[in-house]
């Protein structure tokens, strides 16, 4: 059974409102993983997200430019996923 909620728009909007970081670059890493991944995402990875989502900005800054690598193996592979997706 999908646990994923009835009105997933209104979740995009408030995912969309949370991806915006103040850091252009940073907004658009995540917005681009919420564009292309989300809908088609298990409820597991969703999680991960949000979990990333909770994260500080300069500590995201760092796991994408990869000059740090969370210790969680979930959000590093999360991280690792975001920047492999091709711009555009």
């Amino acid at each position: 059974m999908d646990d994923r909620p009835a009105d997933d728009g209104a979740e995009l909007r408030r995912l969309r409102w949370r991806c915006r970081r103040g850091m252009r670059e940073l907004d658009q890493l995540l917005e681009r993983w919420l564009d292309r991944c989300w809908r088609q995402s298990p409820s597991s990875e969703r999680a991960v997200f949000l979990r990333l989502l909770d994260c500080e900005d300069d500590r995201l800054w760092r796991w994408f430019l990869d000059h740090e690598t969370p210790a969680d193996a979930d959000l590093a592979a999360l991280v690792h996923a975001i920047r492999a997706l091709p711009p555009g």
